[in-house]
């Protein structure tokens, strides 16, 4: 509570004399470290897009497009991902951004203990430089998500001095090659940048600083955008929205993410998994599914702002595998389940971070699945620390929301390959592990979208992520504020955005 009280202080008090000059956005958490390598966090990456630029991008349409890297060539064996780079590119530091800095990145990014990013690039066997402005990733094997992850923390470039230097402390004091660098940090309080003069782009950036705030209340972070002291808030209420629509002072965006919002439970991470009825068997499980309406959940916890799903893809996507619809509510069958799994009574505990959208939905789950006989207890956790302790597995079940990559592959492979870094579920198969290498190798998409079924058949039999709904992004900002684009990763990029006097 004490921090809590002191967050809506610090928010509420946000100088005013700077406005016109600094952007202020209000954050739903407060970001893991910010390091690209061993960042986590959705909420990190919206900070990440101020501070670090990377290799490439994507747009409104999830088509991939230029930033560090101007074009790409793939070789007729599509084992050699050859790149040409921006020219004039500085680091914070001053430090000149090549192809030598782009080796750097990948193999830091490849070999750093606890590297989030050593699964994304895995394939990526060496990485050559041609010459300053070309460097050529030779793969291992084909790999068709490759590009999508250069344009996320995969494709992040920081300054291979300031890396050296501070080793694991970087995140205290990250040195990259955005339109901002970094200035200061204070834990639960405030984030601030300021403008990097020497930025490629820099006719694009019309602030002198970014203030980023976490307030992880929704309705203390919709109060302190409607009283001025934020230009921008992120996340916002469900509930809040229909209001909002007639507040003239106020703009809003509404955008269907590319991630999940799920419930993912120890199966195998700890020994806790071998502790409780949930994480032991399957058929008790299926039957904590069969306790759960998504309709229901949607429309209770996210106001019919979500669209409702059973996979890492929404029913919509071309990749969405079909052979594995949607199973209904049926409490009748889940009781059967849990006699016959011999606990018709399971307790476990659902550890949920304090985001008000994620307590929510804990409520809801630990209301519909009593009336099949679950007694379900709710942690509530910081969001930093409760990922802390899905990576140790100090959890049985636990509510997590996936922000979502714009290749299918980046919302499967890390939580279901064997010994990913966010694996928190401690699934291993080594027919699934296949399938999904294969997924990865293959180019064409019907002959991947035939390989996610076959991973779906598998992985969804074992229930290690209960898939619930694919949230919508909900921003509101103040009407000054001019520029800002609805991409479904859900990331406010500050470049192009201006705020009237």
């Amino acid at each position: 509570m004490k921090n809590s009280t002191r967050t809506i202080i610090a928010a509420l008090l946000l100088p005013l004399a700077v406005h016109g000059q600094t952007l202020r956005v209000g954050l739903a958490e407060d970001p893991d470290v910010l390091d690209p390598s061993l960042a986590r966090s959705f909420v990190g990456r919206v900070v990440f897009a101020a501070l670090c630029d990377k290799l490439f991008d994507i747009d409104e349409k999830l088509a991939i497009v230029p930033q560090l890297a101007t074009g790409y060539e793939w070789s007729a064996d599509s084992k050699a991902l050859t790149l040409k780079l921006r020219p004039g590119v500085t680091f914070h530091d001053g430090e000149k951004f090549d192809a030598a800095a782009v080796k750097f990145n990948l193999e830091r990014h490849k070999t750093m203990p606890g590297s989030n990013r050593r699964g994304e690039l895995a394939p990526v066997s060496s990485v050559e430089v041609i010459d300053a402005a070309t460097v050529k990733l030779n793969l291992s094997a084909p790999f068709s998500p490759l590009l999508a992850q250069l344009a996320d923390r995969a494709g992040m470039m920081v300054s291979p001095k300031a890396a050296l230097a501070a080793g694991e402390k970087f995140g205290l004091k990250p040195v990259c090659s955005g339109p901002f660098k970094f200035v200061e940090r204070v834990a639960q309080d405030r984030i601030l940048f300021e403008r990097f003069g020497a930025y490629w782009n820099k006719d694009a950036v019309h602030f002198d600083k970014v203030i980023y705030t976490p307030i992880p209340d929704a309705t203390v972070r919709l109060a302190n955008l409607k009283s001025g002291q934020l230009d921008f808030a992120e996340r916002l209420a469900p509930s809040d929205m229909e209001k909002l629509q007639s507040d003239k002072k106020l703009k809003i965006s509404r955008i269907t993410e590319i991630g999940y919002q799920g419930i993912t439970i120890n199966i195998g991470k700890s020994e806790l998994a071998q502790k409780n009825p949930l994480g032991r068997s399957a058929l008790v499980r299926e039957a904590f599914e069969l306790s759960l309406d998504r309709q229901g959940l949607a429309q209770v916890v996210m106001d019919n702002e979500a669209t409702v799903g059973n996979q890492w893809v929404p029913p919509t996507n071309s990749y969405y595998a079909k052979n594995m619809p949607m199973p209904k509510r049926d409490i009748a069958r889940a009781k059967a389940l849990l006699k016959e799994a011999g606990v018709p009574r399971p307790s476990f505990t659902l550890v949920t971070p304090t985001t008000s959208d994620a307590q929510r939905l804990a409520l809801v789950v630990q209301a519909m699945s009593r009336e099949a006989g679950f007694d379900v207890k709710i942690q509530a956790a910081e969001f930093a620390t409760s990922l802390n302790m899905a990576d140790k597995g100090e959890f049985e079940a636990y509510v997590l929301a996936w922000s979502g990559r714009a290749d299918p592959d980046g919302n499967l492979f890390s939580f279901y390959g064997c010994k990913q870094p966010l694996n928190y579920a401690g699934y291993c198969d080594a027919e699934t592990e296949s399938l999904l290498n294969q997924s990865r190798a293959q180019r064409d998409p019907a002959l991947r979208k035939k390989l996610f079924e076959q991973i779906a058949a598998r992985v969804m039999k074992e229930r290690a992520i209960i898939y619930v709904y694919h949230r919508n992004w909900l921003w509101a900002y103040s009407n000054k504020l001019a520029g800002v684009r609805n991409i479904p990763d859900g990331l406010l990029r500050v470049t192009g955005l201006t705020l009237a006097p």
